[in-house]
C-alpha cells in the first residue's frame, strides 16, 4: 500500500504541477511562463518526485510507463492494475484541486483552457487525429526508451531522474502545439473529467497511443539494451 500511496501522491504532483503551470501561469499577464515554462514544469515534477519516491514505488506516475516497464520485464504483472488505479486517482484529485483554484478567478471557463489534450479543433495547433496519434506514440516510445536506459544497472547511478525529467521537458517542447502533450493517460484523464465535452470524447486516443508507444519503446530497448548471455567458454576462468 505504501507503493500505491506513493504513486497516488506522485501523480497528483505531476498533474497539479504540470497542468497547474499551464492553467495558472502560462499566460499570466506580463509574467507568463509560456510554452518553455510549462515544458520545464512537467519535467521538474518528475525530477523532484523521482528523488522523493523513486526508492518507494519506482516513481512511474503514468499508466503507460507501468505498462512499458512490464513489457520490458522490469515490473510485475500483478501490480500493474493497482498502480494504474492509484495513478488515475492521483490525477483526478489533482485535477479537482486545480479546478477549485482556477475557478476562484472571475470569468474562468473550464472549456477554454484547462490543459486538456486533444486533436482537430481541440489541438492547440489544430493538428489532425493522425498527427496527434503518431506524435503520442512516438513521444511515449522515446520516453520509455530513455527511462529504461537511464535506470539500467549499467547506467551512471543516481542520474536517472535528471535524464528522465529532461526527456519529459523535451517531449513537451516538441509536442505541446500538436496535442498539448499527454504521453500519460492519468494526466489526460485528471483534467478531461473536469472539462468534459470534447476532451472526454477524445480521451481514448490519450490512452491508446501512449500505451502502444510505451510497449514499442520497451521492446526497442530489449532489442538494443539487453546484455548478451555469456557462453560457457566466456564464463570459464580458463
Amino acid at each position: 500500500m505504501k507503493k500505491y500511496g506513493a504513486e497516488f501522491l506522485g501523480t497528483f504532483w505531476l498533474v497539479l504541477g504540470g497542468c497547474g503551470s499551464a492553467v495558472l501561469a502560462a499566460a499570466f499577464p506580463e509574467l507568463g511562463i509560456g510554452l518553455l515554462g510549462v515544458a520545464l514544469a512537467f519535467g521538474l515534477t518528475v525530477l523532484t518526485m523521482a528523488y522523493a519516491i523513486g526508492h518507494i514505488s519506482g516513481c512511474h506516475l503514468n499508466p503507460a510507463v507501468s505498462v512499458g516497464l512490464w513489457v520490458g520485464g522490469r515490473f510485475s504483472a500483478k501490480e500493474l492494475l493497482p498502480y494504474i488505479v492509484a495513478q488515475v486517482l492521483g490525477g483526478i484529485v489533482a485535477g479537482g484541486v486545480l479546478f477549485l483554484i482556477a475557478s476562484g478567478k472571475s470569468g474562468f471557463d473550464v472549456t477554454q483552457g484547462f490543459a486538456t489534450n486533444g486533436y482537430g479543433d481541440h489541438s492547440p495547433g489544430k493538428y489532425a487525429m493522425t498527427a496527434a496519434l503518431l506524435t503520442e506514440v512516438v513521444m511515449t516510445m522515446m520516453f520509455i526508451l530513455v527511462i529504461m536506459g537511464a535506470t539500467d544497472k549499467r547506467a551512471p547511478q543516481g542520474l536517472a531522474p535528471i535524464a528522465i525529467g529532461l526527456c519529459l521537458t523535451l517531449i513537451h517542447l516538441i509536442s505541446i502545439p500538436v496535442t498539448n502533450t499527454s504521453v500519460n493517460p492519468a494526466r489526460s484523464t485528471g483534467v478531461a473529467i473536469f472539462e468534459g465535452g470534447l476532451a472526454m470524447s477524445q480521451l481514448w486516443l490519450f490512452w491508446v497511443a501512449p500505451i502502444v508507444g510505451a510497449a514499442l519503446g520497451a521492446l526497442a530497448y530489449r532489442l538494443i539494451g539487453c546484455e548478451k548471455e555469456k557462453t560457457t567458454e566466456e564464463k570459464s576462468p580458463a
